[in-house]
């Protein structure tokens, strides 16, 4: 990608006229960018957005797909696929924290994994807001407590990341709201 080169990310990218709502985005950059046919993904829900590094709202989609398929990566804009076992965002072999200040002024933890892809020999790191979906689909899915802190709730799981998201929101737009 020219904006992020080489950082681990799930397909996706900004939605276009022909889109009617993220999920078409979803299927569409994951068409382009990995060959994976939209009539081959069972859509299930979209997840609670975040917010990227520049700002932009970034809502995941999230669909089973069969264990079958085989990525034809892009190679204007994807260098290797690799796929990594959900359960690895709450039972990680390598992890750290890593703290960060958001755009706002708020002190955040930001999750950072190393998978070690045996099968490729390579590493790859696992950070940022790729991390922070794989982190919360994981533990919706399990329901289970990760072997490292969270900025959850794991009680009232969903209503957390709405408060948190809702509270990153409300600052990033008073901090926009400011600068006018």
């Amino acid at each position: 990608l020219r904006r992020s080169p080489g950082e681990v990310c799930f397909p996706g990218g900004k939605s276009e006229a022909i889109d009617k709502d993220e999920i078409d985005t979803a299927l569409r950059e994951a068409k382009e960018e990995v060959g994976l046919q939209p009539e081959k993904v069972e859509v299930i829900c979209r997840l609670v957005p975040g917010i990227d590094k520049m700002n932009h709202l970034v809502t995941p989609v999230v669909g089973f797909i069969e264990d079958t398929f085989q990525a034809i990566p892009n190679p204007d804009e994807v260098s290797d696929v690799f796929v990594v076992p959900l359960e690895y965002f709450v039972k990680p072999l390598n992890y750290k924290t890593l703290p960060y200040k958001t755009s706002s002024g708020y002190f955040r933890r930001m999750h950072c994994f190393i998978y070690d892809d045996h099968k490729n020999k390579m590493s790859f790191k696992i950070w940022g807001l790729t991390a922070h979906f794989a982190v919360f689909l994981a533990l919706v899915i399990f329901g289970k407590r990760p072997t490292f802190e969270v900025d959850y709730d794991l009680d009232n799981l969903i209503s957390s990341s709405e408060s948190n998201f809702m509270n990153l929101y409300a600052s990033l737009y008073e901090r926009k709201k400011s600068n006018l």
